[in-house]
């Protein structure tokens, strides 16, 4: 047992050259590999997705890449592949592939929520819980922590805003692998500090992470054969609520269309569709008040997922109850001898509320093929919907937010969001 727990601390060796070069056509893109010196070591990344497979970080550090007349985001953007020794305030167990993709997607959701404070927890690289709001990142980040405590166990932390002693505290009150920001206040990472395998990393960059929502970058998937796809990057289009497109389509020769949001709706669905950016495919997100509610990730049908999303939410909202009135978990609860009194009562409490889903907002990365998933969501008393359109049953899909009671709010993204 002692050496199947030693592997999860041991770095790979790294086979990786220092310089890779990418050419497409007669433009190229030059990337530097990343290591850091520290304790009198030269480390690279701990190791890949998994402790058996080595791995290494590159930085684009020269050329540049324009296709069809876009220029592609180039050298000098300071993330999460600039990391240096300064930056790196403390490597705890040293980070491997998982902990940079993991802060790395986190900045792929904040770079389209820079107008307030924002906090991401992220879990396998999608979001456990996020939140803004103008009252300040400690605040955001209790908010996005509450969404799903039991997921956010060894999650990343990220925030777009320099982290307060507040924020330090609850970091320091749970057990998380990395914490990420563009600054630390005054006492900040001598707090963050007491917990010795915490990684604390510090990027500039994410102050500015705004300016790089315009910018695309080449993604690249590769695959089991050893070829590539190469794709433009996603480029979120909704960035202000009057971006959403009326949902109103054309049926027997008559226009249907849906309730328009109230602002406050518009405002919930701005927000979860800048989160939606960051989760596997399918997926919905409730949110509510500028926090998510649930998140539903991952699945193969958009019906499954909205359910999926509906049973987080029921089993998140009575954990918080649990460990705030009980101090231990929901799972704990239910196994303790004597408490299905108490069980009950939060399972009740839960209920009547809906797991906090009545009035919240929804949004779909894909657009709806049957009315199903928007009338399971319809049921929990959702208040607004935003989802791409363009669904040969749209016309139905419209009709199920009209036939609701109160009239649900709908609008089209005139996107998709996938995530794979």
């Amino acid at each position: 047992m002692s050496d199947l727990k030693k592997m999860y601390k041991t770095l790979q060796k790294d086979p990786f050259p220092a310089t890779m070069t990418l050419r497409l056509g007669d433009q190229e893109l030059v990337l530097s590999k990343r290591t850091w010196t520290i304790d009198g070591e030269e480390r690279g990344v701990r190791y890949g997705e998994n402790p058996d497979q080595p791995a290494a970080l590159y930085e684009l550090t020269g050329g540049g890449l324009t296709l069809d007349g876009v220029a592609f985001r180039g050298p000098g953007r300071k993330l999460v592949s600039a990391l240096t020794e300064e930056h790196m305030i403390q490597a705890g167990k040293h980070p491997g592939k998982i902990n940079l993709t993991d802060v790395d997607n986190g900045l792929n959701i904040l770079q389209y929520l820079s107008d307030k404070p924002a906090a991401v927890i992220l879990k396998h690289n999608n979001p456990c819980g996020a939140a803004w709001t103008d009252a300040g990142v400690a605040l955001a980040l209790d908010r996005a922590y509450k969404s799903d405590r039991i997921a956010a166990f060894g999650g990343s932390v990220v925030v777009n805003r320099p982290l307060d002693v507040a924020a330090a505290e609850l970091i320091r009150s749970s057990y998380f692998e990395v914490v990420a920001a563009p600054e630390f206040e005054d006492g900040v990472v001598e707090l963050l500090k007491k917990s010795k395998n915490l990684r604390i990393l510090r990027i500039p960059g994410l102050v500015s992470i705004a300016e790089l929502a315009a910018e695309p970058y080449l993604d690249i998937k590769s695959l089991v054969d050893g070829g590539m796809i190469v794709q433009f990057s996603f480029c979120n289009r909704i960035r202000k609520v009057e971006d959403f497109l009326p949902a109103c389509v054309e049926k027997d020769g008559k226009t249907l269309a849906a309730r328009k949001p109230t602002r406050g709706e518009a405002e919930d669905l701005l927000f979860a569709w800048a989160v939606e950016a960051g989760v596997t495919s399918n997926s919905v997100i409730f949110a509510k008040d500028g926090a998510t509610v649930a998140i539903g990730t991952g699945e193969q049908d958009r019906v499954g997922c909205v359910e999926l999303a509906i049973h987080k939410a029921y089993t998140k909202y009575a954990d918080r109850l649990a460990f705030e009135e009980q101090k231990i978990s929901l799972y704990e609860l239910k196994a303790a001898p004597g408490k299905a009194d108490a069980v009950l009562d939060i399972e009740t409490r839960t209920a009547a509320v809906k797991a906090g889903l009545a009035g919240s907002a929804l949004v779909s990365d894909g657009f709806f093929p049957f009315r199903d998933g928007v009338d399971v969501a319809i049921a929990q008393g959702v208040a607004a919907i935003a989802q791409p359109g363009g669904s040969i049953r749209d016309a139905e899909v419209i009709e199920a937010v009209n036939q609701a009671a109160p009239q649900v709010a709908m609008v089209f993204t005139g996107q998709r969001s996938f995530k794979h």
